[in-house]
């Protein structure tokens, strides 16, 4: 479990692929020594809800894993969020609850079952 706090750089739209899965992603502007980082993240399945209160500009505390996999003898990585918090900027809180007012899990999920190479 890792998490870094930055400045939300751009939001993509949600992805939906033909066996159901979805994801969304967003990229994160850390400042890191000399030269800000710009870092993408995504979330998927249940998890893609956590990005629609995300603004550009906005400032957020991301809490995410590593995810790493081989595909054809390429390997990946992708950073898979599962909570945001809102850090100022006028955006809400987007880990608090879900669409039937429940609270969100604070720990990652289950392992992400993908079938697509990136």
């Amino acid at each position: 479990m890792f998490e870094i706090t930055g400045t939300v750089k751009k939001v993509f739209e949600e992805q939906t692929f033909g066996s159901g899965f979805n994801k969304r992603e967003f990229v994160l502007t850390i400042e890191s020594g000399k030269f800000p980082q710009d870092i993408k993240f995504e979330c998927v399945k249940d998890k893609v809800a956590l990005v629609d209160a995300l603004k550009p500009g906005a400032k957020a505390k991301v809490f995410f894993d590593l995810r790493g996999r081989e595909w054809k003898e390429s390997y990946f990585v992708n950073l898979n969020c599962w909570k945001i918090e809102s850090l100022g900027g006028g955006t809400p809180d987007a880990s608090a609850t879900d669409d039937d007012g429940a609270p969100l899990p604070e720990e990652p999920g289950q392992a992400v079952d993908e079938d697509v190479p990136f």
